[in-house]
């Protein structure tokens, strides 16, 4: 009786398993490997057998065969198969380790036999292994696109290979192509043996991309309201092959989709509110175009009827009217709508002008608002708007993270939110615009984490990602018939207080954001430069003042070579003095600086100029009246900068009781007190043109204008030097060096200005940009921008005429290095006449260092 039995259980019949995959497409790949699978051999004429009854039984043994990759041990743990653990026979036990197999995508074929002895049990475990991919490679492309696959894909040697895998990539690399105008794009693969490695291959991807594939025509139908190029312009991305480069024409699916709904918001806009897309097909023309159909329902126009407003409780109805401004009769436009409200898929967070601000700014961090549409008849609606006010919430803990460099207490002082306070998005939006003006963390990086923590308590955690801000410049530039060179050192990130603590010049005190500028300019011995400020961005470390304190000095001869002694100088020394405040009214983005000066030019001998030998005396005070709100420094997307400047001089000419008008009164007695009133004024505007806010549209304009006290006094200093890049890194006589891209340098300065060695008096320019940014990252940004550009200088008010002007068109790249600052490469065509010249400007490149147009 024990022999039968023991014969009975021998035969095993029950638990010998044959596994099949359970996913089609994880099936043994179909491709003939010859030799390069090593199968298992089990002994396959035993009889099969099933258990009678159901027991319990010890695993006495577990026995891994076929696994050569794996470690066999490892196997056995992964499928749960423990030496001693006790288990219930028949039941799912096996059929989970065999799931759990099938679960690594590593093997083509699993069996485990099962082999009774006693009250114990013995299991073998025969695998089959996929074979291994050594490695993968892709032809038909070039170097640049398989590399972009590789690293797209993440195929790493040692993988699988299963139906499964190959499907799937291919899918992918026909998508990535798809995405780039190769809709046609075929995928083959080639699968070889590995010479070297048992069980391995090597896969080809072969690629057949085809001619790109671009839309030759978007045609509609059913609208009779708006023209096909009306509606053709809603697409911003789906547009059609045209003389307009800019514009993609290549299909992409996620693009077609958001352009679809485009179109919907511009009939919403119209007050067409159920205009539907009814059905739309896109098919190829040929090998090269495909054609987009798009039928449209326009429906009925609507107009406001009512506006009903419910759950206000903070805010009376009609401040709410008045600030939604929907007047009864007026056509439907969801967008607008949804804008005022805050509301809809693209709320713009920068705008405090909505009823959504309106709450949130005063705590109501999770009040939400919904509108709802109640149509009435067939083109009137009522709106009714139902708000959820919630409860105000008050700042319960603010965290800095990320800063290494910076000291906590420099970062938290430009934090406008502080523990204890109500929440406010405004002074959420104001730290973001003061942290990246420090220029010491990414802009892009600059994000809070907002975290309520209970019904009226919210922590905002601030987590910042430091880059280098220290800046070295070594540049140089050709000016006045001469070559300069120019090495400038400037740290911002300076703390005098450690300047003599142990350790600390690593590579010097750091940490409490004090800016030290040195920059030193010389041709060898014909002219030599030196200058350097400091600035206390927080004088006394409690209020925002800024105390700013420079110097310079300057020398010129007719010494043009290291062995001559000159005979003529001109040497120009000066000193400031200025204090910066920062101002809660009209908002915060408001600043005012103020600045004495003291300026002392000596010259001995000096030709061509209007005084010769002397000295000239200037005592300046000024003040800078601004507001800036840009989203960053270094590529704005949004926001805006508007300065007013005024410096003056008292006026000597009515103190002194000197008759100006005497020709014969001396140089010393004329330009000893040197007297102007110098206004400058500069605008400029960031406007993002997509949802994503990378093409951005910038607008400039400024003027500048040197005015005098008494005609027959006139400064021979200041003006206005307008032309070139502005890198010439030569000036001697105060002049303010305004570029100008397409002209050379001093190209706008009136030519009977140049004869006496002066400057313009007057001068304008207006500048649009469009800018797209190539590489936006902590340590380098790359933005590319196309440009127009017009000014011009004038001798005096009398002749300035702000409609003659110099125009440029061109094209540019700027590189952001932290290290050395903004560097500008553009290409300007002069459409008009440089001053004194016969010929229009034409092409001209310019080179830019640490500075904007």
């Amino acid at each position: 009786m024990r022999h039968t039995l023991i014969l009975i259980l021998l035969t095993v019949g029950a638990l010998s398993l044959k596994a099949q995959n359970p996913e089609t497409a994880e099936a043994t790949t179909s491709v003939a490997l010859a030799d390069s699978v090593a199968t298992p051999i089990r002994p396959r004429d035993l009889p099969l057998m099933n258990f009678d009854t159901s027991g319990r039984y010890v695993v006495r043994g577990v026995n891994v065969h076929g696994s050569n990759y794996y470690d066999p041990e490892l196997m056995k743990t992964a499928m749960g198969l423990i030496q001693g653990d006790t288990i219930t026979l028949p039941g799912d036990y096996v059929s989970g380790a065999i799931r759990k197999v099938w679960g690594m995508r590593f093997f083509s074929d699993v069996e485990i036999v099962t082999t009774p002895e006693g009250d114990g049990v013995t299991f073998d475990v025969y695998l089959t292994e996929r074979p291994r991919v050594r490695r993968w490679t892709y032809e038909g492309v070039r170097k640049q696109e398989a590399t972009d696959l590789a690293e797209a894909l993440k195929l790493t040697p040692g993988g699988e290979l299963s139906d499964f895998v190959i499907d799937k990539n291919k899918f992918f690399i026909r998508k990535h192509f798809s995405e780039k105008g190769f809709r046609n794009t075929q995928v083959t693969t080639r699968i070889s043996n590995d010479t070297l490695i048992n069980n391995a291959v090597n896969v080809a991807f072969v690629i057949t991309k085809g001619p790109k594939v671009r839309i030759g025509a978007v045609n509609f139908a059913g609208n009779s309201e708006f023209s096909d190029g009306q509606l053709r312009r809603t697409f911003k991305k789906t547009n059609r092959v045209s003389w307009k480069f800019f514009k993609s024409n290549k299909f992409k699916e996620v693009d077609y989709a958001t352009d679809k709904e485009n179109l919907l918001d511009y009939y919403n806009a119209k007050g067409y509110r159920n205009a539907t897309v009814i059905r739309d097909s896109v098919y190829p023309l040929n090998e090269k175009r495909l054609a987009v159909d798009i039928t449209i329902d326009e429906g009925n126009r609507f107009y406001y009827r009512n506006v009903n407003w419910t759950g206000n409780t903070i805010y009376d109805t009609e401040m709410l009217n008045s600030l939604l401004g929907v007047e009864r009769g007026a056509t439907y436009d969801r967008k607008t709508l949804h804008k005022r409200l805050g509301v809809g898929r693209e709320p713009n967070i920068e705008d405090n002008s909505t009823v959504a601000a309106l709450y949130q700014n005063q705590g109501y961090l999770m009040s939400a608002i919904e509108p709802a549409e109640v149509v009435v008849g067939v083109d009137s609606l009522d709106l009714e708007i139902k708000i959820f006010e919630g409860e105000p919430f008050t700042i319960n803990n603010v965290e800095v993270t990320g800063n290494e460099r910076v000291n906590d207490e420099v970062i938290r002082r430009e934090v406008s939110t502080y523990p204890g306070e109500l929440y406010s998005r405004e002074l959420v939006m104001n730290t973001i615009y003061r942290l990246g003006a420090m220029g010491h963390f990414s802009p892009e990086a600059i994000a809070p984490d907002i975290q309520p923590v209970s019904n009226n308590l919210v922590d905002i955690s601030w987590s910042l990602e430091e880059q280098p801000s220290d800046k070295v410049d070594v540049s140089g530039g050709w000016g006045a018939g001469m070559f300069v060179g120019s090495v400038g050192l400037q740290l911002n990130n300076v703390s005098l207080d450690k300047f003599f603590k142990k350790g600390a010049w690593r590579p010097y005190p750091q940490g409490q954001n004090q800016q030290i500028a040195i920059r030193g300019q010389t041709n060898g011995s014909y002219y030599k430069a030196l200058s350097a400020s400091f600035t206390e961005p927080w004088l006394g470390g409690r209020k925002p003042h800024s105390l700013t304190l420079s110097g310079y000095y300057s020398a010129e001869s007719n010494a043009y070579y290291i062995w001559q002694t000159g005979s003529m100088f001109f040497r120009t020394m000066g000193v400031a003095a200025g204090i910066g405040f920062r101002l809660n009214w009209p908002d915060r983005y408001f600043t005012l600086y103020t600045e004495l000066g003291y300026q002392r030019y000596m010259l001995e001998n000096w030709e061509g100029f209007l005084m010769g030998t002397g000295n000239a005396n200037i005592f300046t005070a000024k003040a800078v009246f601004a507001r800036s709100s840009v989203s960053q420094p270094i590529f704005p997307r949004y926001g805006s900068e508007f300065s007013l400047s005024v410096t003056l001089t008292p006026p000597w000419s009515l103190l002194d009781n000197k008759n100006y008008a005497d020709p014969t009164l001396s140089e010393d007695d004329r330009y000893k007190w040197i007297e102007y009133h110098k206004w400058k004024l500069l605008g400029r505007i960031f406007h993002p043109l997509t949802v994503d806010q990378k093409l951005v549209l910038m607008a400039k304009v400024e003027m500048g204008y040197l005015g005098h006290y008494n005609p027959n006094k006139l400064s021979p200093f200041e003006g206005f030097r307008i032309g070139g890049d502005g890198m010439t890194g030569y000036t001697m006589y105060g002049e303010d060096i305004v570029a100008m891209r397409g002209y050379k340098d001093m190209g706008l300065v009136p030519i009977e200005s140049q004869q006496i060695r002066d400057n313009a008096r007057v001068y304008n320019k207006y500048t649009l940009e469009m800018r797209y940014p190539l590489l936006l990252q902590p340590r380098s940004t790359i933005y590319g921008l196309v440009f127009a550009e017009a000014g011009n200088g004038f001798s005096s008010w009398k002749t300035f005429n702000p409609f003659q002007l110099k125009r440029a068109l061109g094209a540019g790249v700027r590189i952001y290095l932290p290290i050395v600052g903004m560097l500008g490469f553009d290409w300007a065509w002069g459409f008009d006449r440089a001053a004194g010249e016969l010929e229009r400007a034409g092409s001209d490149i310019s080179f830019t260092m640490g500075q904007e147009f």
